[in-house]
């Protein structure tokens, strides 16, 4: 676990070896949310990263004889 100081103007660097390993760079945006007493920060990826990631999932819903 590493540990960071909060500046004065509340800023805080995400150490080197973090933001290497989830691939951040600058000007990248995150979210910041509050969850039981403790900030996290979740990377905000455009949709175009997501492409392919149900790839091989099965999608066949059986239906209603009705609904052909």
């Amino acid at each position: 676990m590493t540990t960071v100081t909060i500046s004065p103007k509340f800023q805080v660097v995400i150490p080197k070896t973090i933001r290497e390993r989830l691939g951040l760079h600058p000007g990248q945006q995150v979210q910041a949310i509050e969850y039981d007493g403790r900030i996290e920060f979740v990377p905000v990826r455009p949709i175009s990263s997501m492409r392919g990631f149900l790839s091989g999932i099965d999608a066949t819903v059986e239906r209603d004889e009705d609904r052909g």
